[in-house]
């Protein structure tokens, strides 16, 4: 008996906008596409289907997008010279806010999928290869999407897993509620079971992800779970070492989740909260829903269970009407706080979103000066942090071969990168290593003696 006939092996390129959500639905898409014959490649062109998984949060998003659109043109062209095709697809928030207007725009683009439908990618590509004239993909529900998606197939020892979707906060100058949606929870059982299954494949560290990740509230029996017993519920999977999450919002942090980061080992002593403004007035422009003062309360009980915890966030400068004084507010609290890492922009306007409209806004001059200033305290802290641990004996997560021969690569429970001299740690093992040296990215060490960290 004949074996079955295997697809033709054909060529994938993602290229990955924004934040972690995007890498971990690339990720899926990749998933969705292999049974179809579909491999990754790193060059776009000699691609079969080029998906460009785009960000609306970040300035120029639109832009960015064209242009790559524009770089694909000419492969695709060339191609096609060739007796060779090649499709392409725009996945994403910018898809989902600018759908209409890309397909107009760019007629070389043959699918765009909002952020809830590439579980339906290989039905869409299927219709743009019969040639049916449909070019703009409908989204769906983010239920829909978890439903319909295949088995993970993880490729290293730490693993996203996307457990929430959507935004009901609303903040002035986000995009996320109106391309990802109402907030959706996935049900408890459905999570655990995807988390058993990355255990059952090798995956030792999980990062649990979502808009607004800590407002998780996922149907369980014939009630509701918190974020906080979400996580309890995962940190009993065995296999399981390393739990993280992201992004979460102040307002989220529960008592239940607080108490959690004093009494679950498994839970890593990392926090990235974003607090995005110093200046209580700013805030509430923003409509964040709390001011500097619940933050620096949070910060401080978190702290006080765990003590050697490691803080990150996000900051915006020049929002509307923001004045140097507040801006100083936002410089103020990132030394009250000291943060190990922080990622901080320059507020651009976002088609639909309240601040677009909103008066006082802030030269691009002055925008430029506050983030500068803004991001070499931050990067001094990071440093500083980073040189904290030099002499510490850290537990880190082997992830793979390091920079040179007889290294290893790693992560510390901070989410630091090291660097280690070891032949003998396999991945997925967590080893004791001597830190050594410190750089503003990453630490370098050595495998040092089973002692305590």
């Amino acid at each position: 008996m004949s074996e079955p006939k295997r697809p033709e092996l054909k060529r994938l390129f993602i290229e990955t906008y924004g934040c972690q959500m995007n890498v971990y639905d690339s990720e899926r898409m990749r998933d969705v596409l292999t049974p179809l014959g579909y491999a990754v490649t790193e060059r776009p062109d000699d691609a079969d289907l080029v998906i460009l998984n785009t960000c609306h949060i970040r300035e120029k998003a639109t832009e960015k997008v064209y242009s790559e659109i524009g770089r694909l043109r000419a492969h695709k062209e060339r191609r096609a010279g060739e007796g060779k095709g090649m499709t392409i697809a725009i996945a994403g928030c910018v898809a989902q806010a600018e759908g209409e207007e890309i397909i107009r725009r760019a007629p070389e683009v043959d699918l765009v999928v909002g952020p809830q439908a590439y579980h339906k990618l290989p039905e869409l590509i299927a219709r743009v290869a019969r040639k049916t004239g449909e070019r703009l993909a409908a989204d769906f529900t983010a239920q829909e999407k978890f439903d319909a998606l295949p088995a993970r197939a993880p490729d290293g020892v730490t693993a996203f897993l996307s457990i929430q979707e959507g935004c009901d906060k609303f903040c002035t100058f986000c995009v996320v509620p109106y391309t990802r949606g109402a907030e959706y929870s996935r049900p408890l059982a459905d999570v655990v079971a995807e988390a058993q299954a990355l255990a059952d494949r090798g995956v030792r560290e999980i990062t649990l992800l979502g808009q607004n990740v800590n407002a998780y509230h996922g149907a369980m029996g014939g009630g509701v779970a918190s974020f906080a017993e979400l996580l309890q519920a995962l940190a009993r999977i065995e296999g399981v070492a390393r739990l993280r999450y992201m992004t979460s919002h102040p307002v989220e942090m529960s008592d239940d989740l607080i108490a959690l980061h004093g009494d679950e080992p498994k839970l890593m002593p990392f926090l990235h909260l974003p607090v995005q403004s110093g200046s209580d007035r700013i805030l509430k422009a923003m409509n964040r829903k709390h001011d500097g003062a619940f933050y620096l309360d949070i910060v401080s009980r978190v702290r006080t269970l765990r003590p050697d915890i490691a803080l990150s966030t996000d900051f915006i400068v020049g929002f509307p009407g923001e004045t140097e004084k507040e801006f100083e507010a936002t410089m103020q609290l990132a030394r009250d706080v000291t943060f190990a890492s922080a990622f901080s922009f320059k507020y651009s306007p976002r088609p639909g979103t309240p601040a677009a409209a909103m008066m006082g806004q802030v030269s691009e001059e002055a925008q430029n000066e506050r983030l500068k200033a803004l991001q070499a305290l931050l990067w001094e802290q990071q440093r500083a942090f980073n040189a904290k641990q030099v002499d510490r004996v850290l537990p880190v997560l082997v992830t793979g071969d390091g920079r040179m021969a007889g290294q290893k690569h790693g992560r510390t429970p901070y989410l630091q990168s090291v660097h280690f001299a070891d032949t003998q740690a396999r991945n997925g093992d967590i080893v004791p290593v001597r830190i050594l040296a410190s750089a503003q990215n990453s630490l370098s060490g050595a495998r040092a003696a089973l002692e305590a960290a």
